[in-house]
């Protein structure tokens, strides 16, 4: 029987790395199993743009969901300096709850907060 990991979150960023977002996950750089899980807004609102990722990975996959979230954390930064930021919870069905926290260029990996753990119900 196969293991999955829910991985769902956000990253925040200006327009010209969203762009760039976008240029990654069209690339041949990543693998194309998952990057399915993107989605953006239709609409932009003031200054910064958002994306959200969220996906059912099998358990074999995940190093390539990972290896996809640190390619999108070394996004150069933005004209203020700013590295593209953010969030995912991987909720895993045997070994419980992680963070994974994009920030300074690369993915930090934490467990997961206890007050978190409704959403694996």
């Amino acid at each position: 029987m196969a293991v999955y990991v829910g991985v769902r979150g956000f990253v925040e960023c200006d327009t010209g790395q969203l762009a760039e977002l976008k240029r990654i996950i069209a690339s041949p750089e990543v693998v194309r199993t998952y990057v399915g899980g993107w989605g953006f807004p239709a609409v932009h609102h003031n200054w910064t743009s958002y994306a959200f990722y969220g996906a059912g990975v099998r358990e074999s996959a995940l190093g390539d969901v990972l290896d996809m979230m640190r390619v999108v954390a070394r996004i150069p930064p933005d004209t203020d300096a700013c590295h593209v930021t953010g969030l995912f919870l991987v909720s895993h069905e045997v070994d419980g709850m992680d963070e994974w926290q994009v920030r300074g260029g690369e993915v930090h990996i934490r467990p997961g907060r206890p007050d978190h753990r409704y959403l694996d119900t």
